[in-house]
C-alpha cells in the first residue's frame, strides 16, 4: 500500500538506509511497498537486491519535485518502465529542467499526482490522483468525487519516529543554508510521515474501498527484476566486434601480431602461456573486456599519449602483448592465478593511468566510441563525515565560530564523554552529528570507474551531469558489481605528464640529441647512472621513489635492479611494515643466515623476497600451497583483503576454513597464527606484482631523464605540480644540478617554466595571486610589440590592476628593465593613477611625464620575504634570511657519516614532515631538512621530543640530536629542536639608516 516511501538516497531530506526501511515495513507486516526517492534512483538496485532477504516483493520509482513541491510520482511496471523513468529523469537532472507538472505518456510506467494537484480531467489509463490519509475526507467535496476509478492511496514515508523527522529538519537546513530557526516550513516534510501498520492503514482508507482496490491493482501488476551475484553473466559490453567468433580471432591475431615486438626469440614457453590465457579468457567471457582496454590503448598510441597499465591484468601475458601494459609476466614470473583462473567471477583489473593533461579526451573518447547511452563514470556517495556534520550543524543551530571549532576537535570515538561534559546546544550538535555521520550528503565521481554496458545504461540507473561534463551514474561500486556491470579504471596521474612534457623539454633544449625510445625499459635497468641514483636513494622527483621512507628503503636494500625496486614499491606499502615484514624482508636481504628462519615451504614459495609475503598473489600461493585452499578459496582470500567482502560472516567462513586446512596440512596453531597474522596485515595494502612492476617500469623511465637529463627533467616536475614535495625543493634540486635559478621575468618567462641551457626561467603561473586572465594579457600583448622597455610602455601596453602589477613588480619580474623594486612600486601607482586605458596597444610611443624620485634603500634579503609572500617560498637562500646565524659547532649533513652515535647539532631548513604514530598511539614525525651546503638530513622525532619541541611550520630549524645508522642509512635522532627566528623590518630599516649614515 506504500507508493511513496523515502531512504537516505533522497539526499539532505531523507534519513533511512535502505535496510533501515525494509526493516520498518517487515515490523509493520507490509508485504510489498516502492521505494520513491526524491529525484533519484541511488537506493534502486540495493533496495531490490535486499527486499527478498525481508520477505518483500519490491516496486521502485521516482518522487519527481522541483524543490519540496511534488509534482507526481512514478512507479515503474517493469524493467522498460523503470528505464522510461531513468531516461527523463536524466533528461532533467542534465539540463537543469524544471519537472513539468504534467507526466510525459510513459508506457510502462504509473503515474501519480498529488490530490492537490491543479490537473484537469481526463487522466490517461496510467495515471492516477494519490490520496493521503489527512485528505480522506476532502475527497467528497473535490472534483475527484466521482472518478473514485483514478484514485488511490498515497500515503508519504520519510521517517520512523520523531528522532528522523529531527534530523530531516536539520539536513533541510544545511541544504538550504539557513539556521534552523528561519527554515520556512514548507522546506520541511510531515512529521506524521510514517510507516503504519496493514490494519491501520487500510483502515484509514476504510470510506474509499475502491481506492484501496485501484491500489492492490497497481501492486499486484508492478514487477522488476535483475540479476544479483557473481553466479549470473556480466552485464558488460558483450562483444567488441557483434561477435564472439570474431571477437576471438581478433584478440588472438593482436596477440600473435604482438610476439614480435615484444619478444626477439619467442620462446615455446610464450606460446604455451598465451594459449591458456586466451582458452581461459574465452571461457570466463573476458575477450571483450580486454579489447574494450586494447581500443582505448590504441587511441592513446595514436594520439602519443604516454600510459601505464597497472593492475592485476598486468598478470598477463595477452595484456602484455596487446600493450595495455609494459610488464613482461614471463620475465618477472608473475602468478597466473592471481590474473585469472576458473574461480574468479569478476574480470581482472586493468588501471590505466594517463597524464593529467590526456585523461580527459580519452574519456570522451569512451563515450563518443562506445556510445554515450551505454557509457557512463560511476559514482561514489559523499557521506557526512563526523567532523564535517559538527561543522555544519553549528552553523544551522548557530554557535559562534569559536564555539564550532572547539566542537570539533571532539574525537568520534570520545562522543559519550562529551555529551555528557557539554549541555544546551552543543551537546545537541554532537549528538545529531553523531547521528548524521555515514549518511549520503550527494553523489561524487568515481576517482576512475567508467562503466560501459551492453543494455542501455538507463536500465540499471538514472545519470546526473556533475561540472567534470560527463554523465554519472546513481549508485557505486558495489551495486555496479552486484547487478554484473564491472568498472574500467581509467586514472590520472602527474608523473607520466612529466615524463611526456621532459621528452618535448629535452628536444627542444637539446635538438642535436638522438630521440629517447622511453619504452626502451630493458635499457634503463643497466644503466649505470640510474643505478647510481637508486642506490643512493637520490631520486628526488622521480615517481613512487622520492619520498623520505622510499629514499631510506633503498638505500637499505642496496636496489639497483629492476626486481629489487619492484619489491621494494610493494614492500614499502603500510600493510607489509605494518606486519613487521618489510623489516625481516630488509634482515635477510642484508643478512643471508636470517634467510633460514623461514618455513620451509614459504621460502620455497617466494624465493625472491626470502620466504617473505611481499605480493597479493603471495597471498594465494600460500594459501594454496601451505594451507590447502582451494584456487577459489585462496581467492576470495585475497578479495578479502581488498576490501571485497559484502559481509563479515563471508570472511570468517574463510577464516575458518584457511586454520582448519593448516590442520589437516600438519601445521602446527603457532605457525598457522603467524601467517595468518601475516596475511590478515596487508589489509587491502599490498600490490599485486604485476602492479609493483608497472610502477617501476615508470620509476626508470623517471630516473632515467632525471639521470641524463636532470635540469629538463625537473623543469618538467615544476611545470606538473611538483610531486612528494612542494615546488621550491624541486627549484632547489635544480640548483645542485648546477642551474641557474631566474624569478619570473615580464619579457622572458611563459606561463609555465623554461629552460634555455642551464638557466630556468620560471614561469608566471608559480606566482600564487596572479590572475590566469593577467597572465594571458602579459603573454599575448608581449607576442603582439615585443620586449616591454620599460613601466610606461608595460603599463600602456597591458590591461592591469595595480594590485596585479605591485605583485610581478615586488617578485622582481621587471628587473631586465629596471631593479629597483621600490622606485618601480612607486612609478606604479603614479602612473596607474593617470594612464588612460586602451583595448589595443599603440603603434606609436606616447611621452609621459617624468618623475623625478628620492633614492630609495634596497636590501636584498627583502627579496626573499617577497619571494615568501608571492610564492610560499624564498628562492634566495633561505639561512641568510636568519637572524643571528649559529655558526659554533654546526654540523653539516655531509659530516654526520664520521660521527655515528654521537650527538650532533644540525641547521636545516625543513622540507618534509610525516606525522605517524607509535603503537600506543603516540605521535612521532620523521622529517626531512636541507642544510647550508644544500644537502638533505633525515630526522626522526620519537613522542618526548614531539611534545617538547613540535614542529611550528616551514622555516629554519636548529636540531640536536644523536647521530644513527642502520644498514648505510644515516638519520638524526632528534633530543632538541627550535625554530630559528627570521629577521625583521626592523633589521632592514636600521640598515638603510646605517647606509645613509655611511654615505
Amino acid at each position: 500500500m506504500y507508493l511513496n516511501t523515502h531512504s537516505y538516497f533522497s539526499f539532505k531530506y531523507g534519513v533511512m538506509p535502505i535496510n533501515a526501511l525494509l526493516e520498518e515495513a517487515q515490523k509493520k507486516g507490509i508485504p510489498a511497498f516502492a521505494l520513491t526517492d526524491i529525484n533519484s534512483t541511488a537506493g534502486c538496485m540495493r533496495f531490490i537486491r535486499d527486499a527478498p532477504k525481508y520477505g518483500i516483493r519490491p516496486m521502485i520509482g521516482v518522487d519527481f519535485r522541483n524543490g519540496t513541491k511534488q509534482q507526481f510520482v512514478a512507479i515503474a511496471k517493469n524493467n522498460k518502465g523503470f528505464q522510461e523513468i531513468n531516461i527523463f529523469l536524466s533528461k532533467h537532472l542534465h539540463n537543469k529542467l524544471e519537472i513539468p507538472n504534467r507526466a510525459p505518456q510513459f508506457e510502462n510506467v504509473y503515474i501519480i499526482y498529488p490530490f492537490s494537484s491543479s490537473l484537469e480531467l481526463p487522466l490517461y489509463e496510467n495515471e492516477y490522483i494519490g490520496i493521503d490519509p489527512s485528505e480522506v475526507l476532502k475527497v467528497a467535496f473535490s472534483k475527484w468525487k466521482n472518478h473514485q476509478h483514478k484514485l488511490i492511496a498515497l500515503p508519504t514515508v520519510s521517517f520512523r519516529h520523531k528522532q528522523d523527522f529531527n534530523i530531516h529538519r536539520l539536513l533541510r537546513a544545511i541544504d538550504n543554508n539557513t539556521l534552523l530557526s528561519k527554515l520556512a516550513q514548507s522546506e520541511e516534510g510531515n512529521p506524521s510521515n510514517l510507516m503504519l501498520s496493514k490494519s491501520d492503514l487500510l483502515a484509514s482508507y476504510k470510506d474509499l474501498p475502491l481506492l484501496i482496490k485501484n491500489t492492490e491493482h497497481i501492486i499486484s501488476t508492478c514487477k522488476i527484476h535483475f540479476e544479483f551475484g557473481d553466479q549470473f553473466p556480466h552485464k558488460n559490453i558483450n562483444t567488441y566486434t557483434g561477435s564472439p567468433e570474431k571477437d576471438y580471432e581478433l584478440i588472438r591475431s593482436k596477440c600473435l601480431e604482438g610476439i614480435p615486438y615484444r619478444y626477439k626469440k619467442p620462446s615455446f614457453k610464450i606460446y604455451r602461456r598465451l594459449a591458456l590465457e586466451l582458452k581461459i579468457i574465452q571461457q570466463k567471457g573476458f575477450v571483450s573486456y580486454f579489447l574494450v582496454n586494447w581500443d582505448i590503448i590504441n587511441y592513446a598510441l595514436r594520439q602519443k599519449y604516454f600510459y601505464v597499465g597497472r593492475g592485476s591484468g598486468a598478470n598477463s601475458i595477452v595484456a602484455y602483448l596487446l600493450r595495455i601494459t609494459d610488464v613482461d609476466p614471463i620475465e618477472l614470473d608473475l602468478y597466473f592465478e592471481r590474473f585469472i583462473n576458473l574461480y574468479r567471477k569478476n574480470p581482472p583489473d586493468f588501471d590505466i593511468d594517463f597524464s593529467w593533461r590526456d585523461r580527459e579526451d580519452i574519456t570522451r573518447y569512451i563515450f563518443d566510441t562506445f556510445g554515450h547511452d551505454h557509457t557512463c563514470l560511476l559514482a561514489t556517495y559523499s557521506t557526512f563525515k563526523f567532523k564535517a556534520a559538527v561543522r555544519e550543524l553549528g552553523k544551522v543551530c548557530g554557535l559562534p565560530p569559536h564555539e564550532i571549532s572547539a566542537l570539533t576537535m571532539t574525537r568520534e570515538e570520545d562522543i559519550k564523554k562529551a555529551l555528557k561534559k557539554e549541555d544546551g546546544l552543543a551537546r545537541l550538535v554532537l549528538q545529531y552529528a553523531f547521528l548524521l555521520n555515514g549518511i549520503p550528503s550527494h553523489l561524487s565521481v568515481h576517482a576512475s570507474g567508467i562503466i560501459i554496458s551492453e543494455k542501455p545504461i538507463y536500465h540499471y540507473t538514472a545519470t546526473s551531469l556533475p561540472p567534470k561534463g560527463f554523465p554519472i551514474t546513481h549508485f557505486d561500486m558495489v551495486e555496479a558489481e552486484d547487478v554484473g556491470l564491472f568498472k574500467f579504471d581509467i586514472l590520472s596521474q602527474r608523473g607520466l605528464g612529466k615524463i611526456k612534457d621532459s621528452l618535448a623539454i629535452i628536444k627542444e633544449n637539446n635538438p642535436d640529441h638522438p630521440t629517447i625510445d622511453i619504452h626502451d625499459t630493458k635499457r634503463f635497468f643497466e644503466d649505470e647512472k640510474v643505478k647510481d641514483l637508486l642506490r643512493n636513494g637520490r631520486a628526488i622527483g622521480c615517481f613512487y621513489v622520492e619520498s623520505p621512507a622510499m629514499r631510506m628503503l633503498l638505500k637499505k636494500l642496496k636496489a639497483d635492479h629492476y626486481l629489487g625496486l619492484v619489491a621494494a614499491s610493494s614492500v614499502i606499502r603500510p600493510g607489509v611494515a605494518k606486519s613487521g615484514m618489510m623489516r625481516e624482508y630488509i634482515l635477510r636481504f642484508r643478512i643471508p643466515e636470517r634467510r633460514k628462519e623461514a618455513h620451509p615451504v614459504l621460502a620455497e614459495l617466494m624465493p625472491e623476497t626470502y620466504g617473505v609475503m611481499v605480493y597479493q598473489e603471495d597471498v594465494i600461493k600460500v594459501a594454496h600451497y601451505f594451507a590447502g585452499l582451494t584456487l577459489g578459496e585462496a581467492d576470495r582470500l585475497r578479495r578479502g583483503m581488498s576490501g571485497k567482502y559484502r559481509s563479515r560472516a563471508e570472511f570468517k567462513e574463510v577464516e575458518i576454513q584457511f586454520f582448519k586446512r593448516c590442520k589437516e596440512m600438519g601445521h602446527d596453531d603457532k605457525l598457522a597464527q603467524d601467517v595468518w597474522f601475516q596475511i590478515m596485515s596487508f589489509a587491502g595494502y599490498a600490490f599485486a606484482k604485476g602492479h609493483s612492476a608497472s610502477y617501476a617500469i615508470e620509476s626508470y623511465q623517471c630516473l632515467y631523464l632525471k639521470a641524463h637529463y636532470p635540469l629538463e627533467y625537473l623543469v618538467s616536475v615544476i611545470n606538473n605540480g611538483g610531486g612528494f614535495y612542494r615546488i621550491d625543493l624541486y627549484i632547489h634540486e635544480a640548483r645542485m644540478h648546477g642551474a641557474t635559478i631566474e624569478a619570473p621575468c615580464i619579457n622572458i618567462s611563459q606561463k609555465e617554466t623554461v629552460i634555455k641551457g642551464t638557466i630556468i626561467y620560471l614561469g608566471l603561473d608559480i606566482i600564487n595571486d596572479l590572475d590566469q586572465q593577467t597572465t594571458y594579457e602579459l603573454l599575448d600583448k608581449r607576442n603582439f610589440v615585443g620586449t616591454f622597455n620599460n613601466l610606461e610602455h608595460f603599463i600602456h601596453s597591458v590591461d592591469i590592476s595595480l594590485e596585479q602589477l605591485k605583485i610581478l613588480i615586488r617578485i622582481g619580474a621587471f628587473r631586465s628593465i629596471n631593479s629597483n623594486k621600490k622606485k618601480l612600486l612607486w612609478q606604479a601607482h603614479l602612473l596607474l593613477s593617470k594612464t588612460t586605458r586602451h583595448n589595443q596597444p599603440s603603434l606609436f610611443e606616447t611621452q609621459q611625464k617624468k618623475y623625478d624620485l628620492p633614492a630609495l634603500y634596497h636590501d636584498p634579503r627583502e627579496d626573499g620575504f617577497d619571494e615568501m609572500e608571492i610564492l610560499g617560498f624564498p628562492l634566495q637562500n633561505p639561512f641568510i634570511l636568519v637572524k643571528n646565524l649559529p655558526i659554533d659547532n654546526i654540523t653539516l649533513a655531509q659530516d654526520i657519516f664520521h660521527k655515528k652515535g654521537k650527538q650532533v647539532t644540525m641547521l636545516g631548513y625543513l622540507t618534509a614532515i610525516k606525522n605517524t604514530a607509535t603503537s600506543n598511539g603516540s605521535r612521532m614525525y620523521f622529517g626531512t631538512f636541507i642544510d647550508q651546503a644544500g644537502d638533505f638530513v633525515d630526522t626522526v622525532h620519537f613522542p618526548p621530543s614531539v611534545r617538547k619541541y613540535p614542529v611550528r611550520g616551514k622555516g629554519v630549524y636548529k636540531i640536536t640530536g644523536k647521530v644513527v645508522e642502520e644498514f648505510d642509512f644515516y638519520s638524526i635522532e632528534v633530543s632538541i629542536m627550535e625554530k630559528v627566528h627570521f629577521i625583521n623590518m626592523e633589521d632592514f630599516e636600521f640598515s638603510a639608516e646605517k647606509e645613509r649614515v655611511l654615505a
